[in-house]
């Protein structure tokens, strides 16, 4: 099954959300997907944002429940930056994954994806990333949590929605 072949659906559960890859034939639903760190208190407030000020915002899913090979995506990939996946199956990180979240969203979001990617101005976007992606336990709603490597973080419970509990 190839990237373009799926589609990234949620489905309410008892215990929280969980993701399933679907092979579908039709792909006129099909929206491009988000994945980010779902342990990571920063980024999950991040991607609250873009659900509540974007209104035409891509499907949103923790790489922690996320079925990663149909998509392209490792969990290498997931830990480092957030990974925008699009219905064609193309693949963009860090602030390339912002830009097209933002061009996905239309309007003035559209504007600011397209700035994001210009030249000169895609190069200080990357080196803003990176930093933020590397400080990100200490921006606002970041934890000691957001810093450390999957392997070496304290399992979550409640919420089951990637949040790590995390009030939205």
């Amino acid at each position: 099954m190839t990237p373009r072949d799926v589609l990234l659906r949620s489905a309410r559960t008892v215990d929280g959300w969980h993701t399933v890859a679907v092979s579908t034939s039709s792909t006129s639903d099909a929206i491009p997907v988000l994945v980010y760190d779902g342990d990571c208190a920063f980024c999950t407030r991040s991607v609250r944002f873009i659900e509540r000020r974007i209104s035409r915002h891509p499907r949103i899913v923790a790489w922690q429940h996320a079925d990663l090979e149909p998509l392209g995506l490792t969990a290498e990939m997931c830990e480092t930056a957030v990974q925008w996946v699009g219905t064609d199956g193309s693949v963009a990180s860090g602030h390339r994954a912002v830009a097209r979240t933002l061009i996905h969203g239309g309007g003035l979001w559209w504007v600011m994806g397209r700035i994001i990617l210009l030249p000169g101005i895609s190069s200080v976007s990357a080196l803003v990333y990176r930093w933020v992606a590397r400080n990100r336990h200490r921006m606002p709603g970041g934890t000691a949590e957001c810093v450390l490597p999957q392997a070496e973080r304290t399992p979550k419970t409640g919420g089951g929605d990637g949040s790590g509990g995390a009030s939205p």
